[in-house]
């Protein structure tokens, strides 16, 4: 049976690299049990490495090595017992913090990969058929920026009087409503109670195109100018519903009312 382990050897077998164990030797953490007077080579035994994966699962608790030497030269049992119960508390708590991360990171996974499979290539102009939508309207929120769609459903609970709240619900969704050249973001409502701010989205064909920021204003003007021309159309409002690019990216759907029919209506 093999005694002593090269630097290489104990280092490979506690993960660690050779570099990190002459630095442990250094601050005398954990000294090789020999070391050659002539070459420096430093040899270990598997009571070292033993040791070496101690302070390897005690630096993972995210312990100083200034403090994980201490623990190593205390001579007390009590006290050893008492503070690797203490660092298996800690171990725990750390991986109930990693699960829920993890929890939040399939989530937004999951929404991602949902966006991805309703997203669809619109490069020319379509028709659509919706259903009747309740939206509120924002008192503030005129265009989208990171700041508030990161949290812009708080933004629309905030501006409930508190004994409504529980009233409503808002889907997770937003964009950008126009009328009388006047724009708000909106959210749309799945419950709500009547209020001032709401406006009805009613059922029927739309006119639809995508978008990014850079091209809005060029397809909101084209897509008015097909509805007119096409469909003798005058919209009194239109949509520009936020459509999930990436993380932190948007592009827009512009929705433009025709009516309530959608028979024999073609692009």
């Amino acid at each position: 049976m093999k005694d002593y382990f090269s630097i290489g050897e104990a280092a490979k077998t506690a993960g660690m690299t050779s570099e990190t164990l002459r630095h442990y030797d250094r601050i005398g953490l954990v000294k090789p049990s020999r070391k050659d007077e002539w070459t420096g080579y430093r040899y270990y035994t598997k009571q070292d490495i033993v040791l070496l994966n101690t302070v390897r699962a005690l630096q993972q608790m995210d312990l100083p090595l200034q403090k994980i030497k201490e623990v190593l030269e205390v001579d007390d049992l009590q006290k050893i017992i008492a503070f690797l119960t203490a660092a298996e508390k800690r171990a725990d708590e750390k991986m109930a913090s990693l699960r829920y991360s993890k929890s939040k990171i399939q989530s937004a996974r999951l929404s991602y990969e949902e966006k991805l499979r309703g997203q669809k290539e619109m490069e020319r102009i379509c028709i659509k058929h919706f259903p009747e939508r309740v939206i509120m309207l924002s008192d503030t929120m005129e265009a989208p920026t990171l700041d508030n769609l990161w949290n812009y459903l708080d933004h629309f609970y905030d501006r409930i009087e508190p004994l409504y709240r529980d009233l409503f619900q808002f889907e997770d969704l937003a964009g950008i409503y126009t009328e009388n050249g006047i724009a708000r973001m909106f959210a749309v409502c799945i419950r709500y109670k009547d209020m001032e701010r709401l406006r009805i989205l009613p059922a029927g064909v739309y006119l639809c195109v995508d978008c990014t920021e850079k091209n809005r204003e060029h397809k909101l003007e084209e897509i008015l100018q097909t509805a007119k021309e096409n469909y003798r159309a005058d919209p009194k409002f239109t949509i520009q519903q936020i459509v999930v690019s990436g993380i932190l990216r948007w592009n827009y759907q512009i929705q433009v009312f025709l009516g309530d029919q959608c028979s024999d209506l073609t692009v």
